[in-house]
């Protein structure tokens, strides 16, 4: 039978082969990413402007409370895409004050090329699995990520 001490060990150890593994997967997408000319956060930015739903494009409110980060944030991650013509601004037709968030033609074609760049790093980062580790990792990616939300920070 293992000690509180023991598992509080394991627990640590664990905690970093996650980090670490976290940290390597970042380097490899933004390596596969960097011909696409965007950064990993606008292209985070691009699949939630993608698959926003509501009927209409998101205004930019509703970009940051999605992502999790700060208004001014989203401000510049809408900037550079728009720079790069993958995303636009748009007034709301409801509300002139409002601004909404679309996803352009380039951007369309951009986001099928994300999702190349990604499915490469994934084969990257799983190529030294089996098929049934990844099956295995699946499960357990599953059980943590659906963990309850008072698990959860």
């Amino acid at each position: 039978m293992s000690t509180a001490s023991e598992t509080d060990s394991t627990d640590g150890v664990l905690a970093e082969q996650l980090l670490r593994l976290t940290r390597r997967l970042h380097r490899i997408q933004k390596h596969h990413m960097e011909p696409l000319g965007i950064t990993p956060a606008q292209g985070r930015l691009l699949r939630t402007v993608a698959h926003h739903e509501g009927g209409q494009p998101p205004r930019m409110a509703d970009l940051a409370a999605r992502l999790e980060v700060v208004p001014r944030a989203v401000t510049t991650l809408v900037d550079g895409l728009e720079a790069a013509e993958c995303v636009r601004r748009a007034p709301d037709p409801a509300n002139r004050r409002v601004v909404r968030i679309e996803l352009t033609e380039t951007g369309r074609a951009t986001l099928r090329r994300l999702r190349n760049a990604r499915t490469e790093a994934a084969e990257e980062i799983l190529a030294p699995l089996t098929a049934e580790q990844r099956e295995v990792l699946g499960g357990l990616l599953n059980a943590l990520t659906d963990a309850p939300a008072e698990h959860r920070c």
